[in-house]
């Protein structure tokens, strides 16, 4: 197990920013202080040698103007409709930059900014913890509020992940990580829709034209949003015709809190096997559906569902629905989640 540290680029503002990479077991894992940023996921497979799995950028320039590769979102990932919400009578105004809503934290989100880092090792893992502090009035959100999430990778092939924040006063909280996934490996040119995918989700939050959430949280159960048997991510995808592949928040079944199973993933190329466990109320089902001649890593080229997402967090616009698990932490009410991914080939 280790973990090495190196320069990554330069931004205009003369802040630098490192690359760390952490090796444990079979896996190597890289990750950019700007964004807290995934940009790299060596894996094995069973036939086919090992790839990176993760969509992505060659240059240090890439990153900097990617808007959601690999990045940890932040103040409030997903979207808040009308790009507002009230807190104790007063009303809070955000950024529009998702129609007229207010998307993954705004303008300058928690994806844009350089995190401070620090590495350290446990028994079975390696672990960056990377650190923000968001003023209060950032983005439009109340509070003073201390970040911090550390990504690590055990011994047993896991990448363990551990979100906290503190604010001083009430105010929307909602991390997660935006990485693009492709088992078959991000080189090769093959899309996500023979990938097979099994969700442990029963129930999916119904949103409108802008995808906005109605407040009704639906079954899956015989529409296309149904993965609790596994099924080809491609199987039912022509069915949504509104955002063109997934875009949709599911309820993770079981007791937000606990750290439970959300997702099994089989990609029959290379035979890799990813398996998702969260504390999250919901995890967001992304299939890449606005992606068209990216120009990605070594030259290769990224079209229409080139990855997917999967996103843990709590469910979109919960500041403005009151049915829905409350996002609204501080001052006396910390936010932690956890989540973990682990892989087999």
């Amino acid at each position: 197990m280790k973990v090495s540290k190196k320069g990554f680029g330069l931004l205009a503002s003369g802040k630098k920013v490192h690359l760390y990479t952490l090796k444990a077991g079979d896996l190597s894992l890289s990750i950019s202080n700007l964004g807290a940023t995934w940009t790299s996921l060596i894996v094995p497979s069973r036939s086919k040698g090992a790839d990176d799995i993760l969509l992505g950028f060659s240059s240090f320039e890439g990153f900097a103007n990617n808007k959601y590769y690999g990045v940890t979102v932040g103040r409030f990932a997903n979207r808040i409709g009308g790009a507002k919400f009230s807190l104790d009578g007063k009303e809070y105004s955000l950024y529009q930059n998702n129609g007229e809503a207010s998307l993954h934290g705004g303008r300058v989100g928690f994806s844009k900014k350089v995190w401070k880092a620090e590495i350290y090792e446990e028994k079975d893992g390696v672990f960056v913890r990377f650190a923000l502090e968001s003023p209060d009035g950032d983005e439009g959100y109340p509070g003073n509020l201390s970040a911090a999430v550390s990504y690590g990778l055990t011994k047993s092939n896991e990448i363990v992940i551990d979100y906290e924040a503190k604010v001083d006063k009430k105010s929307p909280v909602n991390l997660t990580n935006h990485a693009y996934f492709n088992l078959a490996g991000e080189g090769r040119g093959v899309d996500v829709l023979s990938t097979e995918l099994k969700l442990y989700c029963s129930s999916y939050i119904e949103v409108d034209e802008d995808l906005i959430p109605t407040g009704k949280i639906l079954r899956t159960e015989n529409t296309p949003l149904d993965f609790q048997n596994p099924k080809p991510i491609g199987k039912d995808i022509a069915a949504l015709t509104q955002t063109e592949g997934y875009d949709h928040c599911f309820v993770i079944d079981g007791e937000a809190g606990d750290l439970r199973p959300f997702a099994e993933v089989y990609e029959p190329i290379t035979g890799r096997h990813m398996r998702g466990f969260s504390t999250q109320p919901g995890v967001q089902l992304f299939t890449g559906n606005n992606i068209s001649s990216l120009q990605g890593k070594n030259g290769n080229v990224y079209e229409k569902h080139a990855g997917f997402c999967l996103e843990t967090q709590h469910f979109p616009d919960s500041p403005n629905k009151p049915q829905f698990p409350s996002a609204i932490f501080g001052p006396n009410k910390e936010y932690h989640e956890k989540a973990v991914f682990a892989f087999d080939w």
